[in-house]
């Protein structure tokens, strides 16, 4: 017979799966976008936030959203293609804030779109330097400080594994490298407790897309997104949270498309 004491679905045992109280997130690209949701989804979540990125006056803004929400937060300019800029904004986390149990590599450009014949070298170092090795660089910072039971929630794009038909060969390329780094470092810190995850989001409504007319928009949906709209930043965050908690802790390697079905056509 199972009892109250030992059933993982009463109340409180079930809602403190998908909990972070007592945890630190590290959050890049947290300036602006999807990185803003991520930090304030961690938070409401329970968790104690690190955001670092380029723009440390629009960090400051992300910052005041976190504490609104109850959680200390600090703020850390970080350029990801930098390695001693992740491991001070790991460090950062560690000293003030006591740890670093979860990494969400949201920092990413998108670049230019250049016919492949005609990108310039930089262009194409610029956006894999950024997309992909800043998520290395950080990975490996963080890695060095998590104990067991923490979690990485990588950010690539359906644009790793399908594409919008307009040239962005560098960016494709980061981001479909950024998934085979996921399962590669799922591998080697599997034994060590720390599971590692990618969120591979469709075409959502951040300043990114602010630009788009509404006829345009509509014109994305009704060629590629079955749900029949473009998704909103609260609905990566929510499932960044899910892939830091212990309701996913038998979840790791895998790669979850947040896309509205762009991927079903």
């Amino acid at each position: 017979m199972v009892t109250d004491s030992d059933n993982p679905y009463t109340s409180a045992e079930w809602r403190d799966r998908f909990r972070l109280d007592g945890k630190v997130a590290v959050v890049t690209g947290a300036s602006s976008g999807l990185g803003v949701a991520i930090a304030q989804g961690m938070a409401a979540a329970g968790a104690d936030v690190a955001i670092g990125a380029r723009r440390i006056d629009m960090l400051d803004e992300t910052r005041a959203l976190v504490e609104g929400l109850g959680r200390r937060c600090v703020a850390v300019e970080t350029d990801v293609t930098r390695v001693e800029d992740c491991e001070r904004l790991v460090a950062t986390a560690v000293d003030r804030l006591g740890g670093c149990d979860v990494l969400v590599n949201n920092a990413g450009v998108g670049g230019d779109y250049n016919a492949a014949t005609e990108d310039p070298p930089e262009h194409f170092r610029s956006v894999v330097d950024v997309n992909l090795f800043g998520s290395y660089w950080m990975a490996q910072a963080a890695g060095r400080a998590m104990p067991p039971g923490s979690a990485v929630v990588n950010i690539s794009s359906v644009m790793a594994v399908t594409t919008a038909k307009m040239p962005a060969a560098g960016y494709s390329s980061a981001k479909a490298g950024v998934l085979g780094m996921t399962r590669d470092l799922a591998a080697q810190w599997g034994p060590r407790g720390i599971r590692v995850n990618a969120i591979l989001p469709g075409v959502f409504l951040t300043e990114a897309t602010a630009n788009y007319s509404p006829r345009y928009q509509q014109k994305i949906i009704d060629a590629r997104v079955p749900a029949g709209r473009l998704g909103d930043p609260v609905e990566i965050a929510s499932t960044a949270v899910f892939l830091a908690s212990d309701a996913a802790a038998y979840v790791t390697g895998v790669s979850i498309p947040v896309d509205g079905g762009v991927l079903l056509l």
